[in-house]
């Protein structure tokens, strides 16, 4: 199958329904090939810009350019994307073969064009086996790699995934996430996957933006936005953390609740600390912040501990270890901080 790479670049670009302002002020560039993710939490924009680069929806201000082409005021026929919707939309009446070749007939393909299509599209994505069989008849793993099928045969320069696996069980959202990315890199297709699971965008994306209440958070690498998040919201929405507050003096940070912080890198106007859990040390005493256990959970690999300190409660993981006794509740402890990896910021 062929398909033509082409990067999005999307300028100063505001959407509203009615007098409800859904988008503000968006800027990003996804490069051509590029596996882009839109994570934010339920009512952050994320699904409405995906559906504005798809030309569904009302008309935004500013411009979305598909590689030097502005469609923003294109209908979504002209502008040679795919989207894959979250419900799948397959014709239930349909065979898979003719699910995946609607797109093709509606571009008033001949026969002859869209057999060696839809074949090539169910071989992509290893469903050729079934071609004959009815969506009802399958999984839903099955039924989304038709969905896939279907927008990948049209062979578009842009594929749009609006939370394409959040209606598949654990295990199964982890395989299809694998086969997502496998069949991304196999065509080379710039594609945007939008989601509210961060583990999803963490395990899938080359880059993310993170949105809140229509506006961009941060872009970046998974990594370098779990390390170096750019507010308290990026750090408290990608992974668990403790955000405490305070105040740098000299090169301690000072918290709220009196506890002083040796920083290495100190930031000026710091006034928040971001802890992981997986980056305090749980000791019986010595550490920087005294505290209580007053909660406990075995989580297999981890030990999570709910910790009561005067900056309030602080989660901290530690490995579990065959034969080593956990703290009990109630236990005094202290915990011991990783600098290295506790990024500071101003609220």
């Amino acid at each position: 199958m062929t398909h033509t790479k082409a990067g999005i670049r999307i300028e100063d670009l505001h959407l509203s329904f009615g007098d409800t302002k859904v988008l503000e002020g968006i800027n990003m560039v996804i490069e051509p090939g590029e596996f882009f993710a839109f994570l934010g939490p339920s009512g952050s924009g994320k699904s409405t810009l995906l559906r504005a680069i798809a030309g569904f929806g009302p008309t935004p201000r500013g411009r979305i350019l598909i590689g030097d082409r502005d469609v923003a005021a294109l209908p979504p026929w002209k502008r040679n994307v795919g989207m894959v919707f979250q419900s799948y939309a397959l014709w239930p009446h349909m065979s898979v073969r003719r699910n995946v070749a609607f797109g093709l007939e509606e571009r008033k393909m001949s026969a002859q064009e869209i057999g060696p299509k839809v074949e090539a599209a169910l071989d992509t994505v290893d469903l050729l086996h079934l071609a004959d069989r009815m969506p009802a008849q399958l999984s839903g793993g099955q039924q989304q790699r038709v969905a896939l099928a279907r927008t990948i045969a049209i062979e578009p320069q842009v594929l749009l995934l609006d939370e394409p696996l959040s209606n598949l069980d654990a295990a199964l959202r982890v395989q299809m996430r694998r086969e997502l990315l496998a069949l991304q890199r196999k065509l080379g297709l710039t594609t945007i996957f939008v989601t509210h699971d961060q583990e999803e965008a963490n395990t899938t994306s080359d880059r993310m933006a993170v949105l809140d209440k229509g506006v961009i958070q941060q872009i970046g690498t998974p990594q370098a936005l779990y390390d170096h998040p750019a507010n308290a919201f990026v750090a408290g929405f990608l992974g668990t953390a403790n955000i405490l507050k305070g105040a740098m003096q000299s090169e301690d940070f000072l918290t709220a609740g009196g506890q002083r912080l040796t920083i290495d890198n100190p930031v000026a106007k710091a006034n928040l600390i971001v802890l992981r859990p997986q980056n305090i040390r749980l000791v019986t005493s010595g550490g920087a912040i005294q505290g209580t256990v007053v909660h406990r959970e075995f989580l297999g690999s981890q030990i999570r501990y709910l910790v009561a300190t005067s900056d309030g409660q602080i989660i901290v993981d530690t490995l579990h270890a065959t034969g080593v006794p956990p703290h009990d509740q109630g236990a005094p402890v202290s915990l011991t901080i990783d600098s290295h990896s506790a990024p500071l910021l101003t609220d």
